[in-house]
């Protein structure tokens, strides 16, 4: 169903029209009190009726809200112009707002790619494009919005690891992935929510952490690969370091070392770069043979 936007009349005209029945009715009666003529009788029913008829379709409509008019079961149209309006009376109103909303979305525990139980929620941003769809195609649009925004957030995360670690092939993960993991959710809540007539503004994940029974052991995990990134790095600058010394030693002469004393100062200094605490010096009161 597309909707269709319709115009409808100004409710000050229709006001103005039920006050002059006023003075008409009051008329009427005062004409039949004198005359007993059964037409002005008439009138004061007609008047009577047209006044209550003309009250049952006033209709207000605020900024950003709109009102889906049906006659009998189908579909006459949207109004979307604030205001005060009148609508045939027969019409049933229904009232839809069109300002962008916020789901926070609950926190749901699901499995990530590799299996492991993750806690997720994800904010949404939404607000309602297509009137008709979101009155006819669905029950309640907003139940709607809730229960696919959650289902979306389940299939992202059983799509992506939580965290790639240090797997070179997964170059996107729950915790690293940024714009593309949350482009992604919104362009899953898009398509799930355009049979409803909802647009899809912005799509986030609000709160991302391991399930509680495996959080202490993948914090373990991720220390372990911090741990070895960072002696990586020690081992790569020391080598750098030591290599430079041996390299100046030998240019300037200060030094003349057969391999033995070579292989002797490698090791010290490997060992004084690469270790946790400071080194403590030893000093040689004899020769370096000694």
């Amino acid at each position: 169903m597309k909707e269709k936007i319709i115009k409808v009349g100004s409710g000050y005209l229709m006001l103005f029209v039920q006050f002059l029945l006023i003075p008409a009715f009051l008329f009427a009666l005062r004409t039949l009190d004198r005359t007993a003529n059964p037409w002005f009788g008439l009138l004061a029913v007609v008047c009577v009726l047209s006044f209550i008829f003309i009250v049952g379709g006033y209709l207000l409509i605020y900024p950003n809200q709109s009102a889906v008019l049906t006659l009998f079961g189908k579909y006459v149209g949207t109004v979307k112009d604030e205001g005060f309006k009148w609508v045939n009376p027969f019409y049933r109103k229904k009232k839809i707002s069109l300002r962008a909303r916020n789901l926070n979305g609950d926190k749901i525990k699901v499995n990530d790619q590799l299996g492991n139980p993750i806690i997720i929620a994800a904010v949404v941003v939404w607000r309602v494009l297509d009137t008709a769809r979101a009155a006819f195609e669905v029950d309640d649009y907003e139940d709607y919005v809730n229960v696919q925004s959650e289902a979306a957030v389940r299939q992202l995360a059983g799509k992506y690891p939580y965290d790639a670690f240090d797997d070179d092939e997964k170059d996107i993960s729950l915790r690293d992935g940024g714009d593309v993991v949350n482009e992604d959710l919104e362009h899953a809540l898009s398509e799930r929510l355009d049979m409803a007539g909802i647009e899809v503004i912005e799509a986030r994940i609000s709160h991302l952490a391991y399930s509680s029974e495996i959080a202490q052991a993948m914090l373990q995990r991720q220390q372990a690969t911090a741990i070895v990134a960072a002696r990586m790095k020690i081992v790569e600058g020391a080598v750098s370091m030591v290599e430079n010394a041996l390299e100046q030693l030998s240019q300037k002469e200060i030094i003349d070392m057969d391999d033995d004393k070579r292989a002797t100062m490698v090791s010290n200094l490997m060992v004084v770069l690469c270790s946790d605490n400071s080194a403590t010096p030893v000093i040689n009161a004899g020769t370096l043979h000694q």
